[in-house]
């Protein structure tokens, strides 16, 4: 199996060769966010202008982790739905947001706002969060320490597994995937 390498942070060049379908391994920092934080980071950057963090170039990785082993850097970490994210998306994407990784397909603002911004939507596998979790090599909790589970962590990744699903041009893998198989 043949994998494209993602180093994070991305610049956008690098990801207008990714097409919907390819198989990537990211290595570099992401940003761990689900629901609460989202909506916190968004009702922040409505009141002061400013994100927790330089969102330029950067990837969100859709999870909150289960509490961690003794010895463990973070508990077991698999990807949540990403609908959930779409109403708060196109304001980080707007603002120089360029990877999502998550489960699930994208609302139509959404595509419109990754094809617009060239960015990309990966998914991670499901299911899988004990395995996702070996490639988190470090992790930080950077801002909302008081949403536990939910807060946002700063993340160090090494040859973190995932598809592209939505890419640049807005191609979707979950809607191209299912045209094969119609009759």
């Amino acid at each position: 199996m043949t994998y494209k390498k993602i180093n994070l942070p991305c610049k956008r060049e690098l990801l207008i060769d990714l097409k919907s379908g390819d198989q990537v391994k990211i290595t570099g920092v992401l940003y761990m966010a689900r629901d609460a934080a989202h909506k916190k980071i968004t009702e922040d950057f409505l009141l002061t202008g400013e994100f927790p963090f330089d969102l330029k170039e950067q990837g969100i990785y859709y999870s909150g982790p289960a509490p961690a082993a003794p010895g463990c850097v973070i508990g077991p970490a698999g990807p949540t739905t990403s609908m959930r994210m779409d109403i708060f998306t196109p304001v980080l994407l707007e603002n120089g947001l360029a990877v999502m990784i998550g489960k699930g397909d994208r609302s139509k603002e959404v595509v419109e706002s990754i094809k617009r911004n060239k960015a990309v939507y990966l998914a991670a596998t499901g299911g899988a969060a004990a395995l996702i979790s070996r490639c988190i090599k470090q992790q930080e909790i950077i801002a909302y320490e008081e949403l536990g589970a939910e807060a946002l962590r700063k993340i160090y990744v090494e040859d973190f597994p995932a598809i592209v699903i939505i890419d640049c041009d807005g191609n979707n893998l979950y809607k191209t995937g299912r045209e094969k198989y119609r009759l």
